[in-house]
């Protein structure tokens, strides 16, 4: 039997800790753990997302992305996010429908009818971060099925 999973740690740049804190906190509704005026702690459905102000975003450096193609989409490399139960995903993509944050790729059904059949979405933060959430209906025997 596998071992339970453990929550991960992740770090990453934002140009704006108020902006961060709206959409983070805000539209997303992950809950605040500890902040500083250059960071701040987020519960991420259970792990720790911390985003720390980056001078060069918050001067107009862009964040580029680099694209492979995965199920005819073009996917944003590097990109995060968590796993989620079918119906937190659901409700997830709603929220983000409707707090009008554009897509990268809309929510839908990548690799349909095969092994590792998941339910995906991305879009990008203010800041130009590329997040991930996908679901599957068996997370334990889909997430790596080969």
């Amino acid at each position: 039997m596998p071992a339970p999973l453990t929550p991960f740690h992740v770090a990453i740049p934002v140009r704006n800790i108020p902006e961060a804190r709206s959409f983070y906190g805000g539209v997303l509704g992950f809950p605040e753990g500890r902040s500083d005026e250059r960071w701040i702690d987020f519960n991420m459905f259970g792990h720790q997302f911390v985003v720390h102000l980056d001078e060069r975003l918050a001067q107009g450096a862009g964040t580029e992305h680099a694209h492979n193609p995965v199920d005819g989409h073009a996917v944003p490399i590097p990109h995060f996010g968590v796993v989620l139960e079918l119906d937190q995903w659901q409700a997830l993509a709603d929220k983000v429908r409707a707090a009008g944050v554009a897509f990268v790729i809309e929510p839908y059904i990548r690799f349909l009818g095969q092994p590792g059949e998941q339910a995906t979405m991305f879009f990008l933060d203010p800041s130009g971060n590329a997040l991930e959430f996908k679901a599957f209906r068996d997370i334990a025997g889909q997430l790596f099925a080969t």
